[in-house]
């Protein structure tokens, strides 16, 4: 009896070590395709950067070179002085764009109107109104990162970006470039958003950083940023701070960029499948189920099977450009839910 327990122990150590074995093959054989599939992708865009800008920059050029021009006007006006040009470029004007996209959803979300927003709300019934004292408190926290955390952040990337030599030049980055650029930037903040986003999923990392951020199961535009300050420095803004930082870009691109980070992030969050605005259903499907979804573009959760579920779901179906004034939610309703 006792050796058939030995032998059953030791079995199951083997058993043990054998799925550890086969977790760690597949965990690699994921990071290899992923690299594959990452690097291949940024060649073929890039490829098609090149045919398609090269069209771009004869319209740019035709343009009398507004911006280099505007850009020009708004150097001198600054008299050269970087720093001022930096926290202009690269905390200013992404600010603006954040709280004036946001201020025209925070009207939706409290008041309940205009229509022509709120009826394209995705989780039926869930803030409508928002609770406006949840809001104030996010508005806080919101405020409190920005300020306290993403600012002070911004003070060693100047640094870095003086270093390179070329991020206040006089001379703007061609919009070839520029392109090259954001699509670099994009593949950065995938990568290095999706696996810290899974940290901070691990039970002792949720429970005292991330589970701040999914208080909101519906998510509203302005809690994007909320979150805790470990999470703000590690998931909201190294992913979108290195890109630049690694291709020491221009403070024009580097404007262009973390403005159409927070732009994105608020429309992820913001709970409404808008007409011409790129689909909200992947992040907020996160929201709702909390395992699936992790990632900004879906590469990454394809390649690690952490949309299984969401590729089940009527959410998935509506994971689209809406093109139409027509709500998905009507085009495609969830299935009535069965009697018991």
């Amino acid at each position: 009896m006792i050796f058939l327990k030995y032998q059953m122990k030791r079995h199951s150590g083997y058993s043990t070590m054998a799925e550890q074995q086969k977790q760690g093959e597949k965990l690699w054989d994921a990071i290899r395709i992923t690299a594959w599939v990452l690097g291949t992708g940024l060649l073929v865009f890039t490829a098609l950067v090149n045919s398609l800008s090269g069209y771009l920059q004869n319209i740019w050029d035709a343009s009398g070179h507004f911006c280099q021009t505007a850009w020009l006007k708004f150097y001198y006006l600054c008299e050269g002085k970087e720093w001022t040009i930096f926290l202009i470029g690269a905390a200013v004007m992404p600010a603006l764009a954040f709280w004036c996209f946001n201020g025209i959803l925070m009207v939706a979300d409290v008041t309940g109107k205009p229509t022509f927003i709120t009826r394209y709300r995705i989780q039926l019934g869930k803030n409508d109104p928002v609770d406006t004292k949840k809001l104030r408190q996010a508005i806080y926290t919101v405020l409190c990162n920005q300020f306290c955390i993403s600012l002070p952040m911004l003070v060693p990337m100047f640094y870095v970006m003086k270093w390179w030599g070329n991020s206040f030049s006089k001379e703007l980055p061609t919009f070839r470039w520029f392109l090259v650029e954001l699509s670099i930037f994009t593949i950065i903040e995938e990568v290095l958003f999706y696996y810290t986003h899974r940290l901070v999923h691990l039970p002792l990392l949720y429970k005292h950083v991330h589970k701040k951020h999914h208080e909101w199961t519906a998510p509203i535009g302005v809690v994007s940023i909320y979150a805790h300050p470990v999470e703000h420095i590690l998931s909201n803004s190294l992913p979108v701070m290195i890109g630049p930082m690694t291709m020491g870009s221009h403070i024009v691109s580097i404007s262009v960029w973390f403005s159409l980070a927070l732009l994105t992030t608020s429309i992820s969050h913001c709970g409404y499948h808008l007409p011409f605005l790129p689909s909200p259903e992947f992040h907020d499907f996160h929201h709702l189920k909390f395992n699936q979804c992790y990632g900004v573009l879906g590469v990454l959760d394809y390649l690690h099977g952490t949309d299984t579920v969401f590729r089940q779901s009527k959410a998935y179906e509506r994971h689209k450009l809406l093109l139409s004034l027509t709500p998905l939610s009507e085009s495609i309703p969830e299935e009535p839910k069965r009697a018991e």
